[in-house]
């Protein structure tokens, strides 16, 4: 696994699995969210957010972790593992909602500085329709890629798997 990718809905723990990963694996890591907002929560233009994305999948090695459909295709075609975390849309929401709570003001090491953590009801209705929105179309990505896709459905099947990578 020398180019690794964590897809999954909001929630579901990406960033956290990303940050404890990639030194274990000795990989570069790249937050999908460092390279789409900018400090105030400004989106990146396209143009740009594709140009830098396109740097880092050039490399030889990373881990990146986010989803942004938009850029899922050079992200999968470089890949040599994806990170599926299907877990169900009711524990990430769980999830979300303590982690507004436990960093409210301020900005996750995932994120730019600059993007403080604040309760969006829009962000979490995406999350609630996730399974017939987002899910459909990640899914339809996924399809040409599913040998190199490793499908987790809970934190039990992750820590599962960390184990017999010995990556746990």
């Amino acid at each position: 696994m020398k180019r690794v990718l964590i897809i999954g809905p909001c929630g579901s723990g990406k960033s956290t699995l990303a940050r404890e990963l990639a030194p274990r694996m000795g990989l570069p890591l790249v937050h999908m969210d460092q390279l789409g907002w900018q400090a105030g929560w400004v989106e990146t233009e396209k143009a740009e957010l594709h140009a830098r994305l396109a740097d880092a999948v050039a490399q030889d090695e990373w881990l990146i972790e986010g989803n942004y459909g938009s850029t899922l295709a050079p992200r999968l075609e470089r890949a040599d593992t994806v990170i599926y975390l299907d877990f169900p849309i009711r524990l990430c929401l769980w999830r979300l909602i303590r982690r507004v709570t436990t960093l409210r003001g301020r900005s996750r090491p995932d994120m730019p500085e600059g993007c403080p953590e604040r309760f969006d009801a829009a962000f979490f209705w995406y999350v609630m329709n996730w399974n017939s929105g987002p899910r459909v179309r990640t899914e339809a990505h996924l399809v040409p890629y599913a040998d190199k896709v490793v499908r987790l459905t809970s934190p039990a099947a992750l820590a599962e798997w960390r184990q017999a990578n010995g990556l746990a």
